[in-house]
């Protein structure tokens, strides 16, 4: 006698932390701070990717900017907006205006996808062409636009779309 099995797609849940797991990962996070802040955060790319991969993620989507300087040293990672599971709202000018008060001359930014998909919406390629344009009037460079996921990030320099 043989028994038919059916296998079914798993489908990916979002992490859910206890309390003390959370507790546990704001600790995690406030080490990794303090070494990069004694270390260059920007020595390679994956050092970018994991940097942004541990300090952007949430139960809210969250974007920030990493202001660079001429050499493209970290001169600040800036949290500029904090919206809901789903949207974020981001304004070009405070982008910019943040820019030219730190002096920097380019910058990278990053926001995460709360549910775990990395993959860009129209709204966020759109934004993105919003502050690469703000970026060119002023002479600052835009790097990239990291978006964080479960697991993985997405590049839309990487992905041709900056």
């Amino acid at each position: 006698m043989t028994r038919n099995t059916r296998t079914s797609a798993i489908e990916a849940q979002p992490l859910r932390f206890s309390a003390q797991e959370q507790a546990v990962v704001y600790e995690a996070r406030q080490i990794l701070l303090r070494h990069l802040n004694q270390n260059p955060v920007l020595s390679s790319w994956q050092a970018v990717l994991d940097y942004c991969a541990l300090t952007i993620r949430g139960d809210v989507e969250r974007f920030h900017v990493l202001y660079l300087d001429r050499r493209n040293r970290l001169i600040s990672d800036e949290c500029l907006a904090i919206g809901t599971v789903d949207h974020v709202p981001v304004y070009p000018r405070e982008v910019l205006r943040r820019c030219l008060a730190l002096n920097a001359s380019a910058l990278i930014i990053v926001h995460n996808h709360p549910a775990g998909d990395p993959e860009p919406s129209s709204a966020d390629l759109a934004m993105t062409k919003e502050i690469r344009n703000a970026c060119a009037s002023l002479g600052v460079i835009l790097h990239d636009h990291i978006i964080t996921g479960a697991g993985r990030e997405t590049s839309l320099r990487a992905r041709g779309e900056l």
